[in-house]
């Protein structure tokens, strides 16, 4: 079995608990999971799966001798490696994986790239406070004092200024599967996850197991 899969984010939902209770979740979508090769790495051993499947003249030569080696005659945009659970069930070549993988009450470590923001301020940025309001001030959404004289002379790394904002690669531990739909190949997992409707997310397993009551 192997420890996790990419996802396209398809949008949040809702859906009820045995008491009545609102979850809100994220449905996740499987695209491809193909199995293309196989890896070693420090002695463990890794399954390279292909994902979000397209023409083979719209992808790079390289992976396209990846893929014709697996014995396949449609492309895939997206290669990934993922290890191996348990290295004695090895899938053989063109095997595709499926959400079952996954099962009800497990937690995963979900990762995506957030939502791009732009330049922003201080304000929208980092959550600043922001100057006083009031009739008269000229720095409402200003940043403040960013340093000192003469020593030290310059502005610390990692101040917090303006800048651009989100397009970074975030991952949020423990998020409970509350759903498998293995026929559609999708799953809800509960709350939010980064990104965009469409994007691509990694869905892993923990090495514990991850299971909840």
């Amino acid at each position: 079995m192997v420890s996790g899969l990419i996802m396209h984010k398809v949008g949040m939902t809702r859906i009820f608990g045995q008491d009545g209770e609102v979850i809100p979740v994220t449905l996740l979508k499987l695209s491809g999971g193909v199995v293309v090769g196989y890896k070693e790495v420090k002695g463990e051993k890794r399954v390279i799966l292909a994902f979000d499947e397209c023409k083979l003249k719209n992808i790079p030569k390289p992976i396209v001798g990846i893929i014709k080696k697996a014995g396949l005659d449609k492309g895939f945009r997206t290669l990934k490696e993922f290890a191996l659970l348990n290295e004695s069930e090895l899938p053989p070549l063109g095997t595709k994986m499926s959400v079952d993988i996954f099962s009800v009450g497990e937690l995963v470590d979900v990762t995506g790239i957030s939502k791009g923001r732009g330049f922003q301020g201080v304000v929208k940025r980092w959550g600043f406070g922001g100057g006083p309001a009031s009739h008269g001030s000229m720095s409402h959404r200003r940043p403040g004092s960013i340093g000192q004289k003469t020593e030290p002379g310059r502005v610390w790394k990692g101040k917090k200024m303006a800048g651009h904002m989100g397009m970074q690669t975030i991952t949020i531990k423990n998020l409970q599967v509350v759903y498998v739909d293995k026929e559609n190949e999708v799953i809800a997992v509960k709350g939010s996850v980064p990104g965009w409707i469409g994007g691509r997310i990694i869905v892993k397993k923990k090495k514990s197991g991850g299971k909840t009551q």
